[in-house]
């Protein structure tokens, strides 16, 4: 099979391409570094398959930052049959500058020349034909968002791959020029494969070449201070070549853009206008807040744009008590949000599918036990989790066309102020944020982090950024706490649970780069994309691959802890059935580990159903979604004080609450001990191979010495108040101890130092 390697600038439309041309489902993103590591997939739709490898985002081949070496060592090492390199037309000077670059390989390229529907918009045109004969390679011009011609682009590249190629550059009549022509002939003599591109980084003294071809880079060195600099000057040679390549860009490849009238650059683009507001010093970061209390509020929210609490008939009405199912689709308090209307048309669905389920399966004259397991064990665990996904979905969808829209970018460009001040760049908040979907793909895109110890601080807040996971954790125990207690709504509730996950990451961030993490914090170079329409298809297939790996835990992860839990809730320790819940293996295990989460609010001090809440918390450890899976199987048990008519899981939460006594403070408790605490087993093991040996023991205890320790402070000033005079205390005395932790690092940094 052929194999097919995407390069080209961040931005350029690489990553919409790969999903053009595999129909995969590869994350697009609108920010710099997206793509931490090559991604592959198939196009089958030429006359043989091809793989085709998405690389990160890059502007150069020099190896600055850890995607420029990704891309750098695959392209020399794994030796692709053909390079399809993406350039953005509407930046086309800067995007060719890689392009110079990637010329000087030996290998088959393909220019793809993305983005000329904006070009038409705005009246401007490239003359494809003069570009491709005087860059030497085939351009094809394609919309890799409308998926515009990429069937031509593979077949151009099929008829390219068919001829070997020499690499060639644009530098030879530069002043450098006979430098990189004596460095190719020695590089040549030792039978180095892709030796102009080599010889250019000997002459760039790029710091991986000197390394590999020392004795060469010396000779290099001596010929340039002799034939160049002529003994007396010297040449800063990487900024030689690169003032160069510019040079011949705009003389030979800018030439070829006419542009439908001379661009203005004291004149404002729709972009930059935006921009000033959106990214305003002080408006910027209430803005991004306003909009993420507006993305919460379009999917939890019972009462949309608050009409029920505006318009009191209005919200009387809706709150009127009906057997219409369509009514409690659509009304609750008010009007109900997107986000809660398909979560209770999906409720609807499952109560209906499994009632049909149950009643087939007492139909067929099964035992107590098998109709317990198929209803308790596996349905309530399954569908009270399921329930939830529509409204993962609305998130999902909502946060992608942040991102597809350029805003994120610029939400982390105005972070990065902040950031700095707890000691990591704006870099860091890609990943953070990528935690709302899932923290193990956000866990490797910190990769893109060049400072190690700022990699580490991060890895381990990512989980505080709530994953898709604990989203029903929080829409179940905010809506009980609502329904139970008559407080607040649920949409307020989780969106404070997400400001306090961010809130603690940031104040993680700031004693671990003060103290075990010290560091210096990298800096953030970013280009702001401009602001676009997302599109259609990538958006559905990012949902559709949230939607089948949700689907596909929730069969498989939740089906198998749901039945455990159900078995050890229904068998006693000597392997029979028991009557009581209370006899089972589950509540003796329960009461062995109860004591330790008092603390915490949903220990010891509730009644005797109080170990529920401790069980569910260490079967989220699993999956998060156990949580709930869990209150649906134990539910079974004390279900007698289930309202009827609820939503799957805020019911559970309205039975644990009913039984237990629990009160809201605990309940918040437990929301935030399950946001922060060891997240599931598949981020754990994903930061234990990011960490490496020696560091993931301690990001464990991180995890749940954070955990306790905020779920017992929301815990004890819930329910006193005067205790917030005990957490100063304790913060101050924490200050005083990193001073001096740090005083005693400095002390000993210097005494080693002068050893």
């Amino acid at each position: 099979m052929l194999h097919f390697a995407l390069a080209g600038n961040p931005n350029s439309g690489k990553t919409t391409l790969f999903n053009a041309l595999t129909g995969s489902t590869a994350h697009v993103g609108n920010w710099p570094g997206v793509t931490v590591d090559k991604r592959e997939g198939v196009y089958k739709k030429g006359e043989q398959p091809v793989n085709i490898i998405d690389l990160p985002g890059i502007y150069s081949l020099s190896p600055y930052t850890p995607e420029e070496v990704i891309a750098r060592n695959f392209v020399l090492d794994e030796k692709p049959d053909c390079i399809i390199n993406i350039v953005d037309a509407t930046n086309l000077e800067r995007n060719l500058y890689l392009t110079t670059q990637l010329m000087e390989l030996d290998v088959p390229i393909v220019v793809a020349l993305n983005m000329t529907d904006v070009l038409d918009k705005n009246g401007d045109c490239i003359d494809v034909r003069t570009l491709e004969k005087r860059i030497g390679l085939p351009v094809v011009e394609i919309s890799a968002l409308k998926g515009d011609n990429v069937d031509e682009l593979m077949k151009r590249a099929l008829e390219t791959v068919q001829k070997p190629r020499k690499g060639v550059s644009v530098l030879k009549d530069s002043l450098l020029g006979s430098a990189i022509a004596n460095a190719e002939i020695a590089l040549q003599l030792k039978e180095v494969e892709a030796p102009l591109f080599h010889a250019v980084k000997l002459v760039e003294k790029d710091e991986i070449e000197v390394q590999t071809h020392p004795s060469e880079a010396k000779a290099v060195q001596a010929f340039i201070k002799e034939n160049v600099a002529k003994g007396n000057e010297t040449v800063d040679t990487e900024a030689e070549i690169a003032d160069a390549r510019y040079k011949y860009i705009t003389a030979h490849f800018s030439t070829t853009l006419t542009r439908a009238r001379k661009p203005d650059y004291n004149e404002l683009s729709k972009s930059n206008k935006a921009d000033k507001v959106l990214t305003h010093k002080w408006a910027g970061i209430p803005i991004f807040l306003v909009i993420l209390f507006a993305v919460f509020h379009i999917t939890f929210s019972e009462d949309f744009l608050f009409l029920g609490a505006l318009i009191a008939p209005f919200g009387e009405w809706c709150a009127l008590e009906s057997d219409s199912v369509v009514k409690a689709i659509f009304f609750a308090g008010g009007l109900n949000s997107p986000g809660v209307i398909l979560f209770n048309a999906m409720d609807a669905f499952t109560a209906w599918l499994g009632d049909m389920i149950i009643t087939g399966v007492e139909g067929l004259g099964a035992s107590a036990w098998a109709v317990g397991l198929v209803s308790d064990g596996i349905l309530r665990g399954v569908f009270g989790v399921l329930s939830f996904l529509p409204q993962i979905l609305v998130l999902f969808l909502l946060f992608s066309i942040l991102e597809d829209t350029g805003y994120m970018a610029r939400v982390a460009f105005m972070l990065d102020r902040i950031f700095r001040r707890f000691g990591v760049s704006g870099r860091a908040f890609m990943p953070m944020i990528m935690g709302f979907g899932c923290s193990v793909p956000a866990m490797i895109n910190t990769r893109t982090l060049a400072d190690e110890k700022e990699r580490e601080a991060t890895i381990r807040v990512i989980p505080f950024f709530s994953c898709g996971a604990k989203m029903p954790i929080l829409l179940a125990v905010s809506g009980g706490i609502a329904a139970s207690f008559g407080v607040g709504n649920a949409d307020v509730i989780t969106y404070s649970m997400y400001l306090l996950g961010m809130v603690v990451a940031l104040l993680s961030l700031l004693i671990m780069r003060n103290t075990v993490a010290r560091g210096e914090t990298s800096p953030f170079i970013m280009e702001l994309p401009i602001y676009h329409m997302p599109g259609l298809k990538n958006l559905m297939l990012h949902l559709w691959d949230k939607a089948k790996h949700f689907i596909q835990k929730a069969f498989t992860i939740i089906v198998a802890s749901s039945i455990v839990v159900w078995f050890l809730s229904s068998y006693g320790w000597n392997w029979q059935y028991v009557d009581n819940m209370k006899d089972s293996i589950l509540a003796s295990l329960g009461q062995f580990v109860l004591p330790i989460f008092t603390p915490l609010g949903f220990g010891s001090q509730l009644s005797e159903w109080g170990w529920v809440f401790a069980v569910s918390a260490v079967t989220g450890l699993i999956a998060k979604e156990d949580v709930i899976a869990t209150f649906g199987v134990l539910a079974a048990c004390i279900g007698a004080t289930v309202q009827g008519g609820l939503e799957e899981g805020v019911g559970e939460v309205m039975a644990m609450i009913s039984a237990t006594g629990i009160g809201i403070p605990a309940l918040i408790s437990f929301i935030a001990f399950n946001m922060l605490t060891i997240p599931c087993f598949a981020a754990a093991a994903t930061a234990k191979a990011e960490l490496g040996k020696g560091k993931f023991r301690w990001t464990l205890l991180f995890w749940l010495v954070t955990s306790f320790l905020v779920s017992t402070m929301i815990y004890t000033i819930g329910t006193w108040v005067w205790t917030i005079a005990i957490w100063v205390v304790v913060a101050a005395l924490a200050v005083v101890g990193i001073v001096f932790w740090n005083k005693f690092a400095d002390s000993k940094a210097e005494y080693e130092k002068n050893k």
